[in-house]
């Protein structure tokens, strides 16, 4: 059992920056220190500091080229946890000084909102031009997990990436709402190919789609006759602004929903149930507010209603689920499992396969690493 976790990352924006950078704070400034914020601190053997990232794509101009290492704090990027220029850093960092941002194809990544912050690289090459260097560099790094960071809505980038995934020989990793993991069809093709995938979009550690689940299924639990829900959510960085296109909104929406709906006995209406991404902020930067609001009937018929109010680094929430993603990929591999991997899933994403309480997820979960 190869010890390391070779990962290709697809998207050098703000979620991955968070996970780098949050490995190296873990490295240098809590070095010693039983890690805080981590869900596992170690899973079928492995630790947080098994993870090389030995690959990377992007379609920035402003990162193509560029050392991981400096590309993840081009902008649109916001997370600056390590002071870029400082030198004082760990060997694992200068490790990665060496792995370059190469070209992705941008096919439908790019909203019509966010083109002028990410500024695509005007590419002369075509998509199976890109995907046999790409498929070249997985093969020349080893690559054992692929990990999908692609914006909202990138539908066909998601799907080209996924083949790229199947043809080359990666476990993936599908942090984004298009539906992979969760689609039988795609489950089948990786089962056929011997590989296996989880997700699809990831939970936050502690997020809105999260803690609007847990109070559903409190208020289903409790005898409450549930009868309007919503959750609001507000962002200020390119995730936020990418999803003011309501046209890339449709998967977000349903896997949210879905999550929410899967705890509950009896399903709402379309017309009292809401929750989605609502508003882009700028001024909040990588800040996420989620407003939750349940309202039902109780004993003797009586009003019942409890509110919320949320606020998260949104990247830091990613990269606490991504951290175990990753490991649990590479212990499927290990263990030549393929398809869909539901225990991973249920309890890391929000559109699984299968859906579970977060509690009868969290024990499949551990049930699965003991291998039991």
């Amino acid at each position: 059992m190869n010890k390391k976790i070779r990962v290709g990352v697809i998207g050098c924006g703000n979620c991955f920056s968070g996970l780098f950078q949050g490995i190296e704070l873990y490295r240098t400034k809590l070095e010693g220190e039983k890690p805080v914020g981590i869900m596992h601190e170690t899973l079928g053997g492995y630790s947080i500091f098994d993870i090389d990232f030995v690959a990377i794509w992007d379609v920035g101009e402003n990162k193509i080229g560029k050392p991981l290492t400096e590309a993840i704090y081009e902008e649109p990027n916001m997370v600056e946890w390590v002071e870029r220029g400082n030198r004082d850093k760990s060997n694992w960092w200068h490790f990665h000084r060496q792995v370059v941002v190469q070209e992705g194809p941008a096919l439908d990544g790019i909203g019509i909102y966010v083109q002028n912050k990410i500024r695509p690289i005007v590419s002369g090459k075509s998509p199976s031009d890109l995907m046999n260097e790409i498929g070249k560099t997985i093969r020349e790094q080893r690559v054992d997990v692929l990990v999908n960071y692609l914006p909202v809505g990138s539908q066909k980038a998601t799907e080209w990436w996924g083949n790229v995934a199947l043809g080359w020989g990666c476990a993936f990793v599908n942090c984004m709402p298009v539906f992979i993991a969760s689609n039988e069809e795609w489950g089948k093709r990786f089962e056929g190919a011997k590989l296996p995938i989880i997700g699809d979009d990831v939970k936050g550690q502690v997020g809105a789609t999260i803690v609007h689940r847990v109070l559903a299924k409190l208020v289903n639990d409790r005898g409450i006759k549930l009868e309007n829900t919503y959750q609001l959510n507000v962002g200020g960085n390119t995730d936020f602004l990418n999803m003011k296109e309501q046209e890339r909104l449709e998967s977000k929406r349903i896997s949210k929903t879905d999550a929410v709906q899967s705890q509950l006995e009896k399903e709402l209406n379309a017309d009292h149930i809401h929750i989605g991404p609502s508003d882009y902020l700028p001024q909040l930067g990588n800040t996420k507010v989620a407003y939750i609001r349940l309202e039902g009937k109780s004993f003797a018929g009586q009003a019942f209603s409890v509110e919320t109010r949320l606020q998260v680094d949104d990247k830091s929430q990613s990269a606490g689920v991504v951290i175990d993603a990753l490991r649990l990929a590479k212990i499927a591999l290990d263990r030549k499992e393929c398809g869909a991997i539901p225990q991973a899933s249920a309890f890391l994403f929000k559109h699984p396969p299968i859906q579970y309480s977060d509690s009868d997820a969290k024990k499949l979960l551990e049930d699965y690493v003991k291998n039991d």
